[in-house]
Parts: structure tokens; sequence; C-alpha cells
């Protein structure tokens, strides 16, 4: 869900996250992994944008995750194999608190090798900066405020005066679902209007994932009971060749 709201935003407020993470307001297009060979890694939280000059690298995570600095080489040097005359700056954003150390490694060392990267703690940054910018909105209250509320309170605002009722539904949505991370629902529904939520297309893709992610856990509970494919996909909808991958996924397990 998180993954999917970071990625919507940075795809279609590119601009905004070039400013904010490069300095300069720069046209980025989404680079696709599969054009790195980045298929059979953990691409879901991966997002990459280029320029004719650049490719900027966003990770966001909501909580540590020691494999990050090891990904950041590997993502390098994939994007080194295919662009040798590309700047790339590299980010990891974190978008929950934590006291981890992990969340404070910029680098991966290995022997002689040592790789940097840039991380961004969304509660250390001053929430007025994401307020500058549509793209930046969702993020103000996950920064740093004594008041989260006021601050997301200042995002409705905000989102209110945006002319165009798409974007306008798209940023609702998007900030309700990341200010979930700090906020409880009662306050969030309070706060930004739930009628425009609904109308965007970030709200209606996650509930379909949602969906279908509570279908295949079913699904994968029916087959460990031993219950046939065919019975499977008829009694959650899903297709013959999703039930067979999941099966595929239970026999492998077992054999691990």
């Amino acid at each position: 869900m998180y993954d999917d709201t970071c990625r919507f935003l940075a795809e279609n407020f590119s601009a905004d996250f070039a400013s904010w993470l490069l300095g300069k307001s720069i046209a980025l297009t989404e680079l696709k992994p599969s054009e790195l060979s980045l298929e059979p890694i953990r691409t879901d939280a991966l997002i990459l944008l280029e320029s004719d000059e650049s490719v900027l690298h966003l990770e966001f995570q909501t909580r540590p995750d020691p494999d990050i600095p090891f990904r950041m080489l590997d993502y390098r040097a994939r994007v080194y194999r295919r662009y040798r005359d590309k700047m790339m700056r590299q980010v990891v954003i974190y978008l929950k608190q934590t006291g981890s150390d992990l969340v404070q490694q910029t680098s991966f060392t290995l022997e002689r090798t040592r790789h940097d990267f840039d991380v961004v703690r969304l509660w250390e940054q001053p929430d007025d900066l994401f307020l500058q910018s549509p793209g930046l909105l969702p993020f103000a209250a996950l920064g740093q405020t004594p008041n989260p509320g006021a601050t997301l309170s200042q995002v409705a605002q905000a989102i209110d005066r945006i002319s165009d009722p798409t974007v306008q539904a798209n940023l609702t949505a998007a900030s309700a679902i990341l200010a979930g991370l700090r906020l409880e629902d009662e306050v969030i529904h309070r706060l930004l209007r739930r009628d425009i939520m609904q109308e965007s297309s970030v709200y209606r893709s996650i509930q379909k994932e949602a969906e279908t992610k509570t279908k295949r856990e079913i699904a994968l509970n029916l087959l460990r009971e031993d219950f046939s494919i065919e019975a499977v996909a008829r009694g959650t909808n899903l297709s013959i060749d999703e039930v067979q991958q999941l099966q595929q996924q239970i026999n492998e397990s077992s054999q691990n």
C-alpha cells in the first residue's frame, strides 16, 4: 500500500521530487527495472526515474531493512552497466520514525569495496518543506512537526486550492494513506474529505490490490488443506494460472 502510493507520487510529480532531492526542477521519466535486468531481485519498492543526464533511484521504506546497503550497490552497478555516462543519485526515504541504527546507514562496505548513498528520515525533515509542492504534500504529516494533525489540516487546505479535481482526489487519497503511519483513522477522516478520496484512481487501485491480496491468502490456505486447484479458483475468483502459481510457491517452499 505505501510502496504503491509513493510510486504514484514519484512518477506523477517527478519534477517536485527532482526539486527536493536534486535541487533543480528537471523532467524525469520512468525507467523500467526490466531494462536493467532487475527482475530476479526485489523491485516492488524500487523507483527509477531518468533524464538525459542522470538517474534518480528512490527506495521508500516503512521499516529498517538490513539488505538496503547491498541493494544500493547492486542497483548502481546495474545502472552503470546500462548507462555508463549518466550520473546517479540514490536516496532511501524512511517514512516511519524508528530508533534503529539501520536507518543511519549510508554506505555498503565489503573488504576493499565501498558504495555510498543518501538517506532521508522524514521525521527529521521540516514539515513546511513538503507544503511547498503538490507532489510532496502527502509526506508533510510524517515530517518534523509537534502536531501532525494540524499539519494534515494544512495539507487539506493546500489540496482544496488545487483546481484539477483528479489531482485533488489523488493527493487526498495519498495523504490519507501515508498519514495512517502516524495518525488515527478518525483524525484522518475528519480532516480529509472522504468523498473526494474515493474518486481517486490511487484509492481504487489500492483497494483492488488489498482485495487481491486477501484472495491470494485465502487460496494459499485452501491449497495447504489439499483443495484442488479448480475448487480454489472457483472459491476465490482467481484464475487457474494464478492458483497454479500459488501452488508452485507452496511446493518450492516445502522443498527448501
